[in-house]
């Protein structure tokens, strides 16, 4: 989710910019200094959004630099568990789907993409056996979000689509026109594939 974040700073203005119009000097280096920034607290950092108020400059013997104690809004991006996202496939390998989602990439796996027995062709298409139901780069996609991890610098995006309401714009509209039955039918059709390869 995206999210308007209020933040107090010491702003530091390197001598090469004490030229420019303070404000102009002072969305510079802010923006230097968190655009992509990335943290558990904030999420990822989009964008500044304005600079509100630029406090009396104080010049460091040593540094030569003034700082400003600043208030501004940073745009940010955090992503939430059970949080629904729209997003687009952008690429697809035999183990599942990467998923761009506003600034940050997810993984669906293979067996979170469907309610199916899926595969994988060499034209880079995930295709449920039962289904018919088919996933490709560019397809735009709504997903649920499942697990977040900040153990790496950028965070860890675990999504799914096997519920209904959640998949391909045109599995979701065909869902929503039988009330759900189409993804119970897929399901069912899973189960009933699993009884009868037991029983063999």
């Amino acid at each position: 989710m995206f999210y308007k974040v209020k933040i107090k700073d010491h702003i530091r203005v390197s001598p090469d910019k004490f030229g420019l119009e303070l404000r102009q000097a002072i969305v510079t280096e802010v923006k230097s200094k968190f655009s992509g920034f990335i943290s558990k607290e904030l999420g990822v950092v989009v964008d500044v959004s304005d600079v509100d108020e630029i406090g009396e400059g104080v010049i460091i013997p040593g540094d030569g630099a003034a700082f400003y104690e600043t208030s501004f809004e940073l745009i940010t991006f955090e992503p939430e568990l059970q949080e629904v996202v729209r997003g687009k496939i952008k690429e697809v390998a035999d183990f599942g789907v990467f998923f761009a989602i506003g600034p940050l990439d997810g993984m669906i796996h293979i067996s979170q993409t469907m309610n199916d027995f899926v595969s994988f062709s060499k034209d880079k298409v995930l295709q449920g056996r039962d289904s018919n139901r088919s996933l490709k780069i560019n397809d735009l996609c709504r997903a649920r979000i499942i697990a977040v991890s900040y153990k790496e610098a950028t965070p860890k995006i675990g999504l799914t689509m096997r519920q209904v309401g959640l998949g391909k714009d045109d599995w979701i509209d065909a869902d929503l026109k039988d009330g759900g039955k189409g993804a119970k039918k897929d399901k069912d059709k899973e189960g009933a594939k699993g009884k009868e390869d037991k029983k063999k």
